[in-house]
């Protein structure tokens, strides 16, 4: 089952895409695979929770999981951080995040 994700690119142009969720996917590598963020911009460490480089903003009222230690430590370093923010590689594509809208952080 495919869900719909809205994601803003660092442009601020709007992408509305179709997210596997029977592939253990997460938001990060969403981003990679349909190239919303130029290649080496994000997910540099590789989905570990520790570069920061696919940090996004929610947007919306959407019940994420709650941020792990290694996710609000890693935030806690991290540039340009608000109330919203979390590591798209932390938020894996599942049935119930059908509808997120994020917004990409600046580099």
């Amino acid at each position: 089952m495919d869900i719909t994700i809205k994601i803003i690119d660092r442009e601020g142009k709007a992408h509305e895409v179709q997210a596997p969720t029977d592939m253990n996917m997460n938001v990060m590598e969403l981003v990679r695979m349909y190239e919303i963020a130029p290649e080496g911009t994000i997910g540099i460490c590789g989905g570990m929770a520790m570069c920061a480089s696919c940090q996004c903003y929610v947007l919306n009222d959407v019940a994420l999981p709650e941020k792990s230690d290694d996710e609000e430590a890693m935030l806690w370093e991290a540039f340009h951080v608000k109330e919203n923010s979390r590591l798209g590689c932390q938020i894996n594509l599942t049935p119930e995040i059908d509808g997120l809208a994020i917004e990409l952080a600046p580099e």
